[in-house]
């Protein structure tokens, strides 16, 4: 049994106030601040430990996510990354655009959204915009973007209908909802190889690159914790968006879900 971190509070019955961080029971106003901990711990080494956890996998599910966004190299596109802070969505769907698109970063986590910027820098990537926000409160006004994109991050909010309505007030009519997130495998055989994989090899090469594997503990147990994809469809429907629908990728390990406001 895969132990939560000595920061979490144990375990308790939920309650009306109540939410999950990993396997743990904790106060819904308790998880933010946890899960921010979480991040300003790995910010340095979180794109590398990407490409160790998912054997470099991560790439190409970003890449089939950002060919379903398909910015336009012809005209103005104005575009949302959510829990994006270091920038990789956030570039692709600048390459792939055209001049006139411009991609706003939004990240809960300074630290996080500090590594980003200094990749955006390096890289000399312009039309970016970095913004330190909530994805449950957008600082952002109505109906003002073309697609909205959360990658691997959704799962750490702590009230996911809070955001999924925010995204769905952003954007504008005929904008479309993107989320790409760990979900169930539907593989027989790789379950289980998966299931070994994540609570035994993440948390350990999580400490040999960052020095903690506590981090990759909480984030293992909140993949597990995560709405399955019907139950998660179902929720974007809930927010008001129409033709909601997912696609697995890898056998099921990702999901790509998507929604439109119509």
């Amino acid at each position: 049994m895969v132990q939560a971190s000595s920061s979490v509070p144990p375990s308790a019955p939920p309650g009306d106030d109540d939410t999950h961080f990993g396997f743990s029971t904790v106060r819904l106003g308790q998880k933010q601040a946890l899960v921010d901990d979480v991040f300003h711990k790995v910010a340095d080494r979180y794109d590398l430990m990407n490409d160790f956890m998912s054997a470099g996998l991560h790439r190409a599910w970003k890449d089939v996510l950002v060919s379903m966004v398909k910015p336009p190299r012809n005209r103005p596109f104005h575009h949302l990354d959510v829990a994006g802070g270091t920038g990789d969505v956030a570039f692709r769907v600048a390459a792939a655009g055209g001049p006139a698109t411009e991609v706003t970063i939004l990240d809960i986590n300074g630290d996080m959204l500090r590594v980003g910027a200094a990749r955006a820098e390096r890289q000399h990537i312009e039309g970016l915009t970095f913004v330190e926000a909530n994805a449950e409160e957008l600082p952002l006004p109505d109906k003002s973007f073309d697609a909205y994109t959360i990658a691997f991050g959704i799962r750490n909010v702590p009230r996911i209908e809070r955001a999924l309505a925010e995204a769905y007030r952003v954007l504008k009519r005929g904008g479309r909802f993107l989320c790409l997130e760990f979900s169930a495998v539907d593989l027989p055989g790789l379950d289980k190889i998966y299931e070994a994989y994540s609570f035994t090899a993440i948390p350990a090469i999580g400490k040999a690159v960052t020095g903690d594997g506590h981090p990759y503990r909480y984030l293992v147990e909140s993949i597990r914790k995560f709405p399955h994809p019907e139950v998660f469809r179902d929720m974007i429907e809930d927010a008001g968006f129409q033709r909601a629908s997912y696609t697995r990728l890898t056998g099921g390990i990702v999901a790509i879900h998507s929604g439109w406001k119509l």
